[in-house]
């Protein structure tokens, strides 16, 4: 798996919106001059004191970009051709785009859920009086409501990848691939559904840098690489991205209700000290093949889990 390292620095208030987001994924460790340490996933995230931030890890740079720059103002960066240009077009918000979204990447228990949504000039008023936004805007409960009407409302597509099946599919490819490669498949298949209509863009909600997410998706078969656009927190561009990352969190919170109701004990997201105790639960019952059909094995937890299981 490729991992990299991310150092961002960000004033106070910021640092206080990364501590509340990562609350529930905080590590009990002290490390001197340092606000908090938090893992999500396979990646590691170390607040300062002074105001730097490191992310280490498979998802440093997803997770770093979470962070970086404001909403009003996308990011200028390379194009393929080496010269500067703007991520997104004048008016963004109001063009016909297909918006793309992934949820449950960063959660030991659980699928990987992908959602394309395409939203028509059309529909973007409705979609708003609706209520669709940021999804981190919204409760659970709200999510699942909204996301039965959204789907009721515009085309999309939602692929889930159970973890019996990431596992599978795990050893071959690492995180990001993974991520390329669904993200490229929802859109291709919505595509199809929406042909001969085409959308005028298709956004991203950026988890790795455009040159890197154009080298993995060259090993896809059915290669989507026309109107691409890359920009992190893309629900606050579009509600295409808004839509998808609606529908894809709902469908997590199912799979992992799903999960509870056959395992007989509420299942967590993230992957904090509740899913390492859980998962020692689930290995003393079936073993690391019972476990494998509800959590990525690839996770630190799985060992924390064996540690767990063999003091009990």
């Amino acid at each position: 798996m490729n991992e990299s390292n991310q150092v961002i620095k960000v004033d106070s208030t910021t640092m206080k919106k990364i501590a509340d987001y990562y609350g529930n994924y905080r590590l009990d460790k002290v490390v001197p001059y340092t606000n908090f340490v938090a893992r999500i996933g396979m990646t590691t995230i170390t607040a300062y004191n002074s105001g730097k931030v490191m992310f280490q890890g498979v998802d440093a740079e997803r997770e770093a970009a979470l962070w970086e720059g404001t909403p009003s103002k996308p990011k200028t960066k390379k194009s393929n051709g080496g010269k500067s240009a703007t991520t997104l077009p004048a008016n963004f918000s109001q063009l016909s785009v297909l918006g793309s979204d992934e949820v449950g990447n960063g959660s030991y228990f659980g699928p990987v859920t992908v959602c394309a949504a395409y939203v028509d000039k059309t529909m973007v008023a409705k979609l708003k009086a609706l209520g669709v936004k940021d999804s981190k805007e919204l409760t659970d409960p709200q999510i699942v409501t909204l996301s039965a009407v959204i789907k009721e409302t515009i085309p999309y597509k939602l692929l889930i990848v159970e973890p019996e099946k990431y596992n599978q599919i795990q050893p071959k490819y690492n995180a990001v691939h993974m991520k390329v490669a669904l993200h490229n498949q929802a859109i291709f298949l919505l595509l199809k559904e929406l042909a001969p209509e085409k959308p005028e863009a298709i956004l991203i909600d950026q988890f790795t840098p455009e040159a890197n997410y154009r080298k993995y998706v060259k090993s896809e078969q059915h290669q989507v690489q026309e109107k691409l656009y890359f920009v992190t927190k893309g629900e606050q561009y579009h509600m295409a991205v808004a839509a998808a990352s609606i529908i894809s969190r709902a469908a997590f919170l199912e799979e992992l209700d799903k999960e509870s109701i056959e395992l007989g004990f509420k299942v967590p997201s993230g992957a904090g000290a509740n899913a390492d105790k859980l998962a020692a639960r689930v290995l003393e019952k079936g073993g690391i093949e019972l476990l494998g059909k509800f959590a990525k094995l690839h996770f630190a937890n799985t060992e924390k889990a064996k540690k767990i299981a063999s003091r009990s």
